[in-house]
């Protein structure tokens, strides 16, 4: 393995690490909303890394191109594809979570998670 996959691949791991230990011990909720945005990126890198081919060529088949040449070097195209389309689900659920927070906060006067989770009127409508 080369050494800026495997220097990849640490990183993913850190990310992915730090993002959990945000969700499990952080008391904000805009902390355990970068944690899992943490968690995210690190799978991103993860599996950008492992479609990473050392020498590897793009995957367009172009004209002039030697077919067997190509298949050996070219890089593998499926865990790009699931990582551009896992950025644009990430983001979005990262901009309702934090438009939900903002909501939380006007609600209650606070991002705490204990005390959110300790709230009698959190399940409650008090547009009475």
């Amino acid at each position: 393995m080369e050494a800026v996959q495997c220097g990849s691949l640490l990183t993913a791991a850190l990310l992915m690490i730090i993002g959990l230990v945000a969700l499990v011990y952080l008391d904000n909720v805009v902390k355990k909303i970068i944690g899992a945005a943490f968690i995210g990126d690190g799978v991103n890198l993860l599996l950008v890394s492992l479609g990473y081919r050392a020498n590897g060529i793009t995957y367009i088949l172009l004209p002039n191109m030697d077919v067997t040449n190509f298949l050996g070097h070219a890089s593998y195209p499926l865990p790009f594809a699931l990582v551009l389309t896992s950025i644009v689900i990430g983001a979005s659920t990262l901009a309702v979570m934090l438009a939900l927070s903002v909501v939380l906060y006007k609600r209650h006067g606070t991002l705490s998670a204990t005390v959110l989770l300790n709230d009698k009127k959190l399940g409650e409508d008090n547009n009475e």
